[in-house]
């Protein structure tokens, strides 16, 4: 350990001051927020800023810390290789120096020993100060010149014991921190030397590669904010501009695309922002365009219902009503008659004349709904169905194959019987086909239908465009009301058209 020096006029304070008692921490308890509390509200502050700002509060932390933690380091290891260089270094003076001394002092050359001080010292940028005493402590030489020795140094230690070698005491002073090394002369019968060395020129030098490194931080921490503030304007405009087109197309606006600005995450997000609006507005078009073909439908739904009605008022006015005229006036007749032959011949006529009417209100009852449905199936009614098309169409040829285990829900039979019909009458009035083929099979969980003719074929897509897929829509329609499906394929070779309806789970 170094020894105690004590203060005097020329050292300004003392280098090892006395110890103050500390307060343990343990004695003091201050009062700290919940870990949840300072959470929440550090969470609340970071929640609130820009992600620019976050950015840049990222990297300008990470630059200064980083800085300011290079910058310590470097500055205590060169302060600790500065300080043991400075040691070694004054005690290979201090020794060499005592060596010198040896002749002058035996020689009682006291100008030779002060010209070698002032040589020693003038030569070594920290050397401060140099002299040489006495074994009885009397200064035979010194470096101070004409200012005087000060006498504050002459407090300074000796070695006790010359085999210890040199003894080295730092203290304070008014010029800085101060070694001094005091070496033995001649084992210490000559006296002793006392070389002073100052920490001020490496201080400097340590301060300034500390500032030169601040600035090199700051510059770096400049650098960094810059950097930060390009990166973020690249990060975030293509993601201002997604919340843009977000906000667009909340409006309304289905035009609206985000701007693809590289090939990387906020890319592939655009790009599937893009894909996504374009879905929705084909979605919508299509939303649009079934709207549009179901208030047709409606309107031509009106319209057959309204001519339906009419038929059946001109059928039972023509008809029927004329039937039962005829019926009464017939029986008026015959209340008047005497002679029975005429009153049978007449009741016979009047019978026929009934039966044919009875006949006229069954096949209005037919073409309303058929009977044979809910009595007999969809099989039955579907051939009854296609014997009456081949009457009204006699060129074409019908084959119709139905393979159904058992009957199915009568929801789904009467869909599927009016989706045939609309789809046979369709290709009998507009495909110009000679053969019809219709085909009804039950598979695992659903039944299919396939009509397929040979006429000449059209364009669904173009029909649906241009408003001419009234019937196609209406048989959609009622196969989507079981959760079914309807495909149509055509080509100039003929059309055939796909019907699935799923079965419920009890039809299986």
């Amino acid at each position: 350990m170094l020894p105690t020096m004590p203060c005097g006029p020329f050292i300004g304070r003392c280098a090892l001051e006395k110890s103050r008692p500390l307060v343990s921490l343990r004695q003091t308890r201050l009062p700290l927020p919940e870990m949840s509390t300072w959470l929440g509200r550090a969470w609340t502050v970071l929640g609130g800023v820009s992600i620019r700002t976050k950015i840049m509060g990222i990297v300008l932390a990470l630059t200064v810390a980083l800085g300011l933690g290079v910058t310590w380091q470097v500055r205590s290891v060169m302060e600790r290789v500065f300080f043991a260089e400075l040691d070694s270094r004054g005690r290979s003076v201090a020794s060499d120096l005592a060596a010198r001394s040896v002749d002058p002092l035996l020689l009682n050359d006291l100008y030779g020993l002060h010209q070698l001080l002032k040589e020693t010292v003038a030569n070594h940028p920290d050397a401060l100060y140099g002299f040489v005493r006495d074994r009885e402590g009397q200064v035979l030489a010194h470096t101070f010149g004409s200012d005087g020795f000060p006498v504050a140094l002459l407090s300074l230690p000796d070695p006790q014991n010359p085999a210890d070698g040199i003894l080295v005491t730092r203290f304070d002073s008014s010029q800085g921190i101060i070694h001094d090394f005091a070496a033995p002369i001649f084992e210490g019968r000559a006296g002793v030397l006392h070389l002073g060395l100052t920490e001020t020129r490496l201080h400097s030098v340590v301060n300034t590669v500390t500032g030169q490194m601040l600035l090199t931080t700051l510059a770096v921490a400049v650098a960094g904010i810059l950097a930060a503030l390009f990166l973020t304007w690249l990060l975030t405009q293509p993601i201002l501009q997604l919340v843009e087109s977000t906000q667009e197309v909340g409006r309304g606006n289905l035009q609206a695309r985000a701007p693809h600005w590289a090939d990387d995450e906020i890319g592939a997000l655009a790009d599937a922002f893009n894909q996504m609006v374009q879905d929705l507005e084909v979605s919508r078009q299509a939303i649009v365009e079934k709207d549009a073909a179901r208030s047709r439908l409606l309107e031509q739904l009106i319209t057959a219902q309204e001519e339906e009605r009419k038929r059946i008022s001109r059928e039972l006015h023509d008809g029927v009503g004329q039937a039962l005229s005829s019926l009464m006036v017939g029986m008026k007749v015959i209340a008047q008659l005497d002679d029975p032959a005429q009153i049978r011949q007449r009741t016979e006529a009047l019978r026929q004349m009934a039966a044919q009417t009875l006949e006229e209100v069954r096949l209005l009852s037919r073409q309303l709904r058929p009977s044979v449905l809910d009595d007999l199936g969809l099989e039955a009614a579907l051939e009854r169905y296609v014997g009456e098309f081949q009457q009204l169409y006699p060129d074409i040829q019908v084959d119709l194959h139905v393979a159904l285990g058992h009957r199915l829900p009568p929801t789904h039979e009467i869909i599927l019987y009016r989706i045939l019909q609309e789809a046979m009458t369709n290709a009998a009035r507009h495909s110009g086909c000679s053969t019809l083929s219709v085909l009804i099979q039950q598979r695992s969980d659903h039944v299919q239908a396939i009509v397929e003719d040979d006429g000449h074929g059209f364009d669904p897509v173009a029909a649906q465009r241009e408003g001419r897929s009234v019937g196609i829509h209406g048989m959609t329609e009622r196969a989507e009301l079981v959760g079914g499906t309807l495909e149509i394929e055509s080509s100039p070779d003929g059309t055939a058209i796909y019907v699935a309806l799923p079965l419920p789970a009890g039809r299986l």
